[in-house]
């Protein structure tokens, strides 16, 4: 593990993480069982202000990875992870670390959905895509805070920034509907995103580059595995649907 990060809050051992998973699951099971007999919950003003957080959130963590890799000529095709103490290395490991910690944040999401009853919402791809994240993540700043993993992260918060901006929008209620016409090109952003990092990822399988091969080979089939959870979405969302 990289000893800068393991003393972080969360990093040490894999028992936090774990617990809050499992608690999550236990969210996921059985509140709408709870709510069953409960009015939905409207919570716009709490959505708002959680919608608008993560945006900023989103904003600030793309900047520092943007700059950060910029100040310290990173490569966007081999970089491997600086274990150093210097003033650059030390930055890209927390907004690394900050990234984790966004995903555990995330969580909310699904949380909310149960309360206010849109239980729809809460599909497979929903929680597993915040589920490993979780996992995905908290490996990344235990073992590489930076190197290769600071692309993920740069273009996840990217595409985080338009995603909670859609989601403020629509908390503020059903006149900003008319403006949320776009909800299928975030779609395609996102699988963009996902593509741009299979690419990334399997291009240092096949070249010498001193980033763990494991990381790249287990990023790689993770974001396939997305990949087809979203197409299959944007079939049933945007094109069965129309039909």
């Amino acid at each position: 593990s990289d000893p800068r990060t393991d003393p972080w809050p969360l990093v040490h051992s894999p028992l936090p993480v774990t617990l809050l998973f499992a608690f999550y699951l236990f969210v996921v099971a059985l509140g709408p069982f709870f709510m069953r007999k409960r009015k939905p919950l409207q919570l716009r003003g709490l959505l708002i202000a959680y919608n608008v957080t993560m945006m900023t959130l989103s904003s600030y963590m793309f900047y520092e990875f943007l700059v950060t890799s910029i100040l310290d000529d990173y490569s966007y095709l081999c970089q491997p992870v600086d274990y150093s103490q210097s003033e650059l290395g030390m930055r890209m490991a927390r907004v690394c670390w900050w990234f984790f910690f966004s995903k555990v944040i995330e969580l909310l999401d699904t949380v909310f959905f149960i309360l206010r009853k849109k239980q729809e919402q809460v599909t497979f791809l929903h929680v597993y895509h915040h589920g490993t994240m979780l996992f995905n993540w908290w490996s990344g700043v235990k073992y590489v805070p930076g190197g290769q993993a600071f692309f993920i992260g740069m273009l996840n918060s990217f595409v985080h920034i338009f995603m909670y901006g859609y989601y403020a929008l629509a908390s503020l209620g059903p006149q900003m509907h008319r403006y949320l016409w776009w909800k299928r090109y975030l779609t395609i952003m996102q699988l963009c995103q996902f593509v741009a990092i299979a690419v990334h990822s399997s291009y240092n399988l096949f070249t010498e580059c001193p980033f763990p091969d494991g990381f790249n080979t287990a990023v790689f089939l993770y974001i396939l595995s997305l990949i087809a959870l979203f197409l299959h979405f944007y079939y049933q969302t945007y094109t069965r649907g129309k039909k």
